[in-house]
C-alpha cells in the first residue's frame, strides 16, 4: 500500500539518514515529499524549501532535532498525518503529546528499519 509520506529535515547529502530515507521510500514505491533547507535533489525528488500544504498525508518522517521542531508545530499538525514516526534523535514528547491529543499515531521508530523489516 502506497503512503505519502512527508520527510521533514531531508538533506542532499548521501550519507544522511533522512536523504537514505527519501531514497528507500521511495524504492519501495511510497509518494515522498521531501521538505529541507537547501534546494537540492535526492534522485529525481525535489527538496521543497517552501513548506506548503500537502493532503492525504498518511507518515511524516522527522530528521529534526526537537530544537528546531518547535517552530514546525502547526506545520506538522496541520498536515493531519495518520502518524509520525521520531527517528532517533528526534523524540520530542511535547510534540507527541499535541499530535496524540489530534488522534495522530506517533512512534519513536526508524523509518529505515521500519522499511527494511516491512513494518512500514
Amino acid at each position: 500500500m502506497n503512503k505519502k509520506t512527508v520527510v521533514i529535515g531531508a538533506s542532499a547529502k548521501q550519507d544522511r539518514y533522512s536523504n537514505k530515507a527519501v531514497r528507500m521510500l521511495q524504492y519501495h514505491h511510497h509518494d515522498v515529499i521531501a521538505l529541507g533547507f537547501e534546494n537540492a535533489q535526492i534522485n529525481d525528488i525535489s527538496i521543497q524549501t517552501i513548506w506548503q500544504h500537502y493532503d492525504n498525508v498518511h507518515t511524516i518522517s522527522l530528521y529534526l532535532n526537537p530544537q528546531r521542531q518547535k517552530e514546525y508545530y502547526s506545520y506538522i499538525l496541520s498536515l493531519q498525518p495518520k502518524r509520525i514516526i521520531f527517528n532517533p534523535g528526534t523524540e520530542n514528547d511535547e510534540l507527541q503529546q499535541l499530535a496524540t491529543q489530534q488522534n495522530i499515531d506517533t512512534l519513536e521508530a526508524c523509518t529505515l528499519v521500519m522499511l527494511t523489516t516491512e513494518q512500514y
